[in-house]
């Protein structure tokens, strides 16, 4: 019998479309729970879908759960992640009162799933807290800037004066960019502090309810909860990411790429380019170690102008743009998975590419449409799934909107020239248009 995975995300970003098949075709038997219109809905993507409300997210949530009995649940974003923390305490709230009740029908089998999915349950609070992910990584001795949680306007002036320009302010919470600023005076330090901090505007929470059926902002506007912003020290250099599968605290496959390209200053980066690089394979299995991590996680370092030392300042606690590429032994995180679900041995797909340099579809098109890297570098295009790359291209306002909720309009302008993509490229876009 196949493993089962269940997908569960609450955006429709295509890069979980790309992940489910490539599950799919390592072995898995794939299902999701996802937004309408979502391109896993789409006839031959995975085997069922099961709807996502983001009116009732847990519920939608637990239901999907319910009917799919999965072997293990992937999140494909942040906020999916969070949904299935906060599932997994409910849960072990209603098994604590059964127990009490003497009930050992209801004592937390979703609880159990989740925690088989995501890792040890202590890891939770630590891969959605900035400030908290790095005192772990300088606990064990991993290569990270320093950092510390910025409480008030006093305590911002305080860390500048130690630190100096630029300095990095991040809220906890956010992810692709957003909740990020890199400021370089007092001035726009604290118009950062203030702005990141903030609870979401009533405005905004109202729209994404009643429009987009989703009420994840209400409460927190309602409440006018602030988020929690740290304050990390810059490092100069360029960035970097990997992005592994493991199981029960063991990295078992992982990719390692320089960002070469990105959507904007703060946001995704669309083309990468493989690499080796001891430091960071290590800083990735000491966490993973020390978490008892499962399942698909992501690491953004900085590689330090000059001395080449790798800076870790992120974790992204699901599968990341990148996890669906095959690249050979070691680097195939699908195959991964399902090995360590099955008790096979990984048989890793086809390397899709000799280049190092990949650009990703359809972020580095949506970026520019005539960027000379969608000729130079391996234009990463399922063209196996010509639906798929159909719904893409003739959507691609939405994309360019799902992948970046920054300098919106912008982009927007950008993904919707006549002209998408230069030939060769262009030719076979084209005639899916």
């Amino acid at each position: 019998m196949k493993p089962k995975v269940l997908l569960a995300t609450t955006c429709r970003w295509f890069p979980t479309a790309r992940l489910g098949m490539a599950l799919a075709k390592a072995g898995c038997w794939v299902e999701a729970v996802c937004p309408t219109g979502h391109p896993l809905g789409r006839p031959g993507a995975v085997h069922q879908t099961h709807a996502y409300s983001g009116l009732a997210p847990l519920s939608s949530f637990a239901a999907a759960i319910a009917a799919a009995q999965p072997d293990v649940i992937v999140p494909g974003d942040d906020l999916a992640t969070w949904h299935l923390q906060s599932l997994y305490r409910q849960e072990q709230g209603s098994a604590r009162q059964a127990s009490a009740k003497q009930d050992p029908a209801k004592k937390g089998t979703i609880s159990a799933l989740i925690e088989r999915s995501l890792g040890a349950a202590e890891s939770f609070p630590i891969v959605y807290s900035r400030s908290g992910f790095m005192e772990l990584a300088h606990a064990e001795g991993i290569r990270a800037p320093q950092a510390e949680v910025i409480r008030n306007a006093e305590h911002l002036k305080t860390w500048v004066s130690r630190t100096g320009f630029p300095t990095v302010l991040k809220a906890n919470g956010t992810s692709g960019g957003d909740g990020v600023r890199i400021v370089r005076s007092m001035k726009e330090a604290e118009a950062a502090f203030q702005t990141l901090q903030a609870p979401p505007l009533l405005a905004r929470a109202a729209k994404r309810a009643l429009v987009d059926q989703d009420k994840t902002l209400l409460w927190p506007s309602l409440l006018r909860r602030r988020s929690v912003v740290s304050a990390q020290a810059f490092v100069a250099g360029h960035e970097a990411t990997s992005t592994i599968c493991c199981w029960k605290g063991t990295v078992l496959a992982g990719l390692h790429f320089e960002v070469v390209n990105k959507a904007s200053s703060a946001g995704h980066a669309t083309v990468v380019r493989l690499i080796e690089n001891t430091e960071m394979a290590a800083a990735a299995e000491k966490i993973t170690r020390k978490l008892g991590l499962s399942g698909f996680y992501g690491f953004d370092f900085m590689i330090e102008a000059g001395s080449g030392n790798a800076y870790i300042i992120e974790v992204n606690p699901r599968a990341t743009q990148v996890g669906h590429l095959s690249l050979g032994p070691g680097r195939d995180l699908s195959a991964a998975l399902y090995a360590a679900l099955s008790g096979k041995a990984a048989k890793p797909a086809p390397k899709v590419t000799e280049n190092d340099t990949i650009a990703l579809f359809p972020q580095e098109w949506i970026r520019d449409p005539q960027s000379l890297y969608l000729r130079s570098a391996y234009h990463d295009v399922p063209w196996e799934e010509p639906e798929l790359v159909r719904l893409c291209v003739r959507n691609r306002n939405k994309q360019s909107a799902w992948y970046s909720r920054d300098s919106r309009k912008q982009k927007l302008s950008a993904a919707s020239t006549t002209e998408p993509i230069t030939a060769p490229a262009k030719n076979h876009l084209a005639v899916l248009d």
